[in-house]
């Protein structure tokens, strides 16, 4: 016999043996135990509608036959839960049966009687004889009751050597399931142990060469199937690594080669930086002068054409100082930019204000702001960002009376602004081409501009961490909105 069939075996045993201890403890607690209360409470009725019964023909007193009357009826309910629980023992039948013969004989030649006569004023049964007959068929009662609790005495004892004899066996049968499960898991130790444990410690040992940096090793594990083919899929792994190191070592030196030809590059356009704000621009600014040198000079000898000349040369001259600058501007968010420092939005605003004051009191413009955070930046580009977006509320906007508002609330890690204007508005079908470099909405004639204002506010918004957009669902001018974490990190 293998040890799984005597395992199993003994299994079903103790399923037994405990499926037979718990009908023994059923019956003996619902059961024996049960009936033998019952039993006792259905005597206590007995004994309360003989007292009842004494005390009415002693006494002539209406008011003791209460005991009788509330015996008689918890009688009939205890007889029917005894009958029910004693209804397969026909031991326990039998003696209830000759408890119901007892109690009718009292009852009849005694109780009744008696009630009826001292009803009608006879003391028939109120002397000492009359009393003591019914006395002792009462006796009866309490004799017939004793030989039933004595049944259900016994029933209960056997019930109880039952459960004890069921516990003994599940104990017993415990102990050998346990042995026998013991014994198991020995034996599944010692074969674990030479079939799985070895050969994976085999396995352990090549994959920690592996990644000690022998990566020229190869796994040659035998044991289970199983942990043959993990061997070689470990061992396919090694070669796989091995070749995406040969492919990263020659991407790295590619991007160490590119990363030398950026930084070449970068050399490059700061010294075009350089050259753009400085050599550029000088002759932008001989030009302006002497254009306006000779306005100022000979400006009487020349016609309105000639002036017009001259003021256009002026104009296209100052238009692309402004166009180098904003382009140097845009080229410089984040370039050359220390740490982030704690910075208050309220005070890059308050500045940006300080730099349009002309522009918004020429404008007669309100710009207000609600309560703006402090966060993590660079307050030049910050107030940069504040200028651009000011402006250009306070420039396309053909209301007799301007506002521009900034506002500030908390949307979880960041912070979320707006500035909302009552000016001309932006199509929703422009969303994305107003952050392009360049992209303007309306000729110059109209409104003047490089195009580059929002694109610079979107590079630094990003700088920051952040991002930037139009409300498409505002309708009463522009509303801008744009976040900043509340990190700070970039």
């Amino acid at each position: 016999m293998t040890l799984g069939v005597a395992t199993a075996l003994v299994l079903g045993a103790a399923t037994w043996a405990y499926t037979r201890q718990v009908g023994a403890r059923t019956h003996l607690v619902n059961v024996v135990d049960r009936a033998r209360l019952v039993s006792e409470s259905l005597l206590a009725d007995y004994v309360n509608e003989e007292t009842g019964v004494r005390g009415y023909i002693l006494s002539r007193q209406t008011v003791f036959l209460q005991p009788y009357t509330e015996g008689t009826i918890s009688a009939n309910t205890d007889r029917q839960e005894l009958g029910r629980l004693e209804a397969q023992d026909p031991t326990s039948r039998s003696l209830l049966a000759r408890v119901d013969r007892a109690a009718q004989v009292w009852r009849s030649q005694f109780a009744l009687p008696a009630m009826a006569a001292t009803q009608h004023g006879r003391p028939t049964y109120a002397t000492e004889a009359a009393l003591d007959k019914g006395k002792d068929e009462f006796d009866e009662v309490r004799a017939a009751f004793a030989a039933l609790d004595g049944a259900l005495a016994s029933s209960a004892a056997a019930s109880t050597a039952t459960l004890d004899q069921s516990q003994d066996l599940f104990v017993a049968v415990a102990v050998v399931l346990v042995a026998l499960l013991v014994a198991a898991a020995a034996g599944a130790t010692w074969s674990l142990r030479s079939w799985v444990t070895r050969p994976l410690d085999a396995l352990q040992y090549d994959v920690r060469q592996v990644a000690g940096g022998q990566l020229d090793h190869h796994l040659r594990v035998a044991g289970p199937p199983e942990l043959a083919g993990l061997a070689r899929d470990v061992d396919s792994m090694r070669d796989q690594i091995v070749s995406e190191l040969r492919s990263l070592a020659e991407a790295s030196a590619a991007l160490n080669a590119l990363n030398a030809e950026l930084e070449s590059s970068n050399q490059e356009l700061e010294q075009f930086a350089y050259v753009a704000s400085h050599d550029l621009q000088e002759p932008l600014r001989k030009v302006v002068s002497f254009c306006e040198l000779l306005n100022r000079r000979y400006g009487d000898q020349l016609d309105d054409r000639a002036r017009e000349y001259i003021a256009f040369a002026v104009d296209g001259a100052t238009r692309m100082q402004i166009l180098i600058n904003d382009l140097l501007a845009l080229s410089r968010v984040g370039r050359g930019a220390s740490e982030f420092a704690p910075v208050s939005l309220t005070r890059a605003f308050e500045l940006a204000t300080t730099n349009l004051e002309a522009a918004i009191t020429s404008a007669g413009a309100t710009v207000t702001s609600g309560s703006l955070p402090s966060v993590m930046g660079d307050l030049t580009l910050l107030v940069a960002l504040f200028q651009n977006l000011i402006g250009n509320a306070v420039k396309f906007n053909t209301s007799p009376h301007p506002t521009a508002h900034v506002t500030a609330q908390r949307d979880g890690e960041q912070w979320q602004l707006a500035i909302t204007d009552n000016g001309i508005g932006i199509e929703p079908r422009f969303a994305e081409r107003i952050f392009v470099i360049f992209q303007r909405l309306h000729g110059r004639d109209s409104y003047t501009g490089t195009g580059i204002g929002l694109a610079l506010c979107k590079k630094i918004v990003e700088f920051h961490g952040g991002r930037i957009w139009l409300d498409t669902e505002y309708s009463s001018g522009t509303r801008i909105c744009w976040t900043v974490p509340i990190a700070g990190v970039k």
